[in-house]
């Protein structure tokens, strides 16, 4: 840059800050500071996210290569990285691996202990919030804890978990041998996969099972009697 470009730059700036005052260019200053300072953040916190989520993703390989004792060679690994970012995605992922693979070898305890780490989670994702919640209330059922398993359920209040949450209340009622509460809980369910067109066919059965013969818009007739005329 020349002399003469850099004076007359330096003389636009004067002008610049005479017209509209020195308030507004320290003002300016601090807002790009801002941005570049919220850039770097957003970069460094990118970075960080994806190497958590390899971080997961390498758990989850070891968990599939070494499934005979795989909960008690990863329990160090993904406590290190719930510890790490207890209120993230990623650690809401691992402790799901975790508890699965508890749940798969039916220590049901260790599940419940698994996903009670991350039920109340601050993550900015609610859907894998209920997700955990869902499976916290699998996990209860299993150890009879049917008191814990509904009062979990109750936290889950998206409309898109509603069918999942009552076929599950339907599970524990079943459970517990109070039918009637069953049928309302698989009926509620029933009535929202019916709306929303999503597979049924295992609901249908429960409902079944607990004496309810439901009629299947887009099937001529209960799929526990298609099955037994095949059979004829």
């Amino acid at each position: 840059m020349s002399a003469v470009g850099g004076d007359e730059q330096l003389e636009n700036l004067k002008s610049f800050t005479k017209k509209y005052g020195s308030s507004m260019i320290t003002g300016i200053l601090i807002a790009l500071i801002a941005f570049f300072g919220w850039e770097y953040w957003q970069k460094k916190n990118l970075a960080a996210s994806q190497m958590q989520t390899a971080k997961v993703q390498q758990l989850m390989d070891d968990a599939n290569t070494n499934p005979g004792d795989a909960y008690g060679k990863l329990i160090e690994t993904a406590d290190k990285i719930y510890k790490e970012a207890p209120d993230s995605a990623q650690a809401i992922q691992t402790q799901l691996v975790m508890a699965k693979l508890a749940y798969d070898k039916q220590d049901y305890a260790a599940a419940e202990k698994a996903l009670k780490k991350v039920e109340n989670s601050k993550v900015d994702d609610a859907g894998l919030v209920h997700v955990v919640k869902l499976r916290l209330a699998y996990s209860q059922l299993a150890q009879k804890k049917y008191d814990a398993a509904l009062k979990t359920l109750d936290a889950v209040t998206d409309p898109a978990f509603k069918a999942t949450a009552d076929e599950a209340r339907g599970d524990i009622y079943v459970a517990k041998n109070e039918t009637e509460n069953a049928k309302k809980a698989y009926q509620s369910a029933w009535d929202a996969l019916i709306e929303r067109k999503e597979e049924r066919q295992i609901l249908q059965i429960k409902l079944e099972s607990v004496g309810v013969l439901v009629e299947d818009p887009e099937i001529e007739r209960p799929i526990i009697d298609t099955a037994v005329e095949a059979t004829e």
